[in-house]
């Protein structure tokens, strides 16, 4: 193995977390407070927009909404182009982590003490760039400490997801009971002591766990290029702003326009990685290979990103929420998925390790998991022109949601570090992300066809998603013998 970093064989020796580096626990931990205030603020997102005035929303209509947090959750995981950009050129992957935890921070507590849209507004902005920098670099930082034939690396991506999503659990619980007593304020300010807590933590163990990983600046930038790149960045970003605040730019609009931008991104992006002089032949075909797995990714987010839109909705007006008497807050439906994933990411992560070699592809867990969302997608047939649908109803598929999510993203993310080529790491994880990103926005776009009280509009919106999944499945599992060739022995 060839690597510019002696430091990436950190798991070969310390093995003081269930035999994973400590600063595996590390890292997982400061995710988990930003996971604790991303989803607990993105649990009450939609709500804040469309809810009346009178109830502390913002009176928006729910198509904006929709809109609104499609393009948000597009923004959040196409920053990670940025935040992969920043890191492999400027200040390598552990301080442009740092940093972009610290703006996370800062979003949320725009949220919480600025009202009105204008908070709305800076919050989105801040939380969205900081997201997604920050989930792009700590996925290179956790790649960087095992070699790239380290069959714990999956492994070490499971247990890394787990922590993610007992924040993810956390974070709606909390601000969805603050919410339902307080308002909408106190719940984004619960998600600001939280990445408080995170950045705490990540300090105090910062020195004594990483042991200089993820310092490298994999391809510096000349300093005589860096203020052209800032004038240029900066410019976009106030003509971005500007357009928006004059309404040149509609709020209807804001999915489709970041779903266009992000696609127009992942083709940039893959054209740098494959056309560079600095990727070698194997490298070159190996991120060919990501292509359709690429495409199979962007599917599988479109559908379960709809947590956020049609499925917010879907618990607000068509779920029996009603326990003993007692309506719980429509957000808390956003803790299923998590609670799942704490039960059975460890289980997975077990299992890829006993089945070693033997377990299946990733091309084929892309598939399966396409698959599987096609099924949930098709479940909701079964309670089209009901009045209300049952609970066990969403928790059975918002588990099939679990199986697939399970067998994509963490390995996604894991074969994004795998596949990389060493000039590009961390933008490899970004062109991941990407895959989120579009699917994100995709989920907001998709949301505007959705209609609650039409049952023949709410039949075909999940029919076309279910069936539209599965023949996704169908093909990457017919490619999977040319993806693999292309992948030059990665699993």
């Amino acid at each position: 193995m060839t690597t510019r970093n002696p430091e990436v064989a950190l798991a070969d020796s310390d093995r003081r977390f269930f035999g994973h580096p400590l600063g595996l626990a590390n890292l997982s931990g400061i995710e988990l407070w930003e996971r604790f205030s991303f989803y607990g603020m993105q649990g009450l997102l939609a709500y804040y927009i469309y809810y009346a005035v009178g109830e502390g929303g913002l009176g928006f209509s729910e198509q904006i909404a929709t809109s609104i947090v499609g393009a948000y959750g597009g923004l959040v995981y196409a920053s990670a182009i940025l935040g992969g950009w920043v890191s492999d050129r400027l200040f390598g992957a552990e301080r442009t982590l740092f940093g972009s935890a610290v703006l996370i921070m800062l979003g949320h507590m725009s949220l919480a003490l600025i009202p009105d849209a204008i908070g709305l507004g800076i919050g989105l902005v801040f939380v969205g760039v900081g997201a997604g920098t920050l989930k792009a670099t700590t996925s290179t930082v956790v790649g960087d400490m095992y070699r790239r034939t380290d069959d714990r690396r999956d492994a070490a991506f499971s247990i890394y997801y787990m922590a993610v999503n007992i924040g993810g659990l956390l974070g709606p619980l909390v601000t969805g009971a603050l919410w339902d007593t307080h308002g909408f304020h106190w719940g984004f300010g619960a998600a600001a002591v939280g990445m408080a807590i995170g950045l705490i933590q990540y300090v105090a163990m910062r020195g004594s766990t990483l042991r200089g990983i993820g310092v490298e600046v994999p391809d510096p930038l000349p300093r005589a290029l860096r203020v052209r790149y800032l004038g240029v960045g900066v410019v976009v970003v106030v003509l971005i702003v500007a357009a928006i605040a004059t309404g040149l730019v509609p709020l209807e609009w804001l999915a489709n326009i970041v779903t266009a931008i992000a696609a127009v991104g992942a083709v940039v992006l893959f054209a740098i990685l494959i056309g560079s002089s600095k990727t070698q032949a194997d490298e070159r075909r190996r991120v060919i290979s990501f292509i359709p797995m690429f495409l199979a990714s962007v599917m599988f987010w479109a559908l379960f990103q709809q947590q956020f839109t049609v499925i917010a909705i879907y618990s607000d007006q068509r779920l029996d929420r009603n326990i003993g008497g007692w309506e719980f807050p429509a957000s808390w439906v956003q803790s299923i998925n998590p609670l799942f994933i704490i039960i059975f990411a460890a289980v997975f992560a077990t299992m890829w390790v006993k089945l070693g070699k033997r377990q299946p592809s990733t091309p084929m867990k892309f598939a399966l998991a396409n698959l599987i969302m096609g099924i949930a997608a098709l479940i909701f047939l079964l309670f089209v022109g009901h009045q209300s649908t049952p609970l066990l109803a969403i928790v059975g598929i918002l588990f099939l949601f679990t199986m697939a999510e399970l067998l994509l993203s963490p390995v996604g993310q894991s074969l994004a570090t795998k596949l990389a080529p060493e000039a590009f790491k961390t933008q490899m994880v970004a062109l991941f992300f990407l895959t989120v990103s579009i699917g994100s926005a995709l989920s907001g776009v998709l949301a505007g066809y959705y209609d609650p009280t039409d049952a023949g509009a709410e039949r075909s919106y999940f029919l076309f998603l279910g069936i539209g999944s599965i023949v996704v499945a169908i093909v990457i599992a017919l490619l999977s013998p040319w993806i693999k060739k292309n992948m030059m022995g990665v699993r």
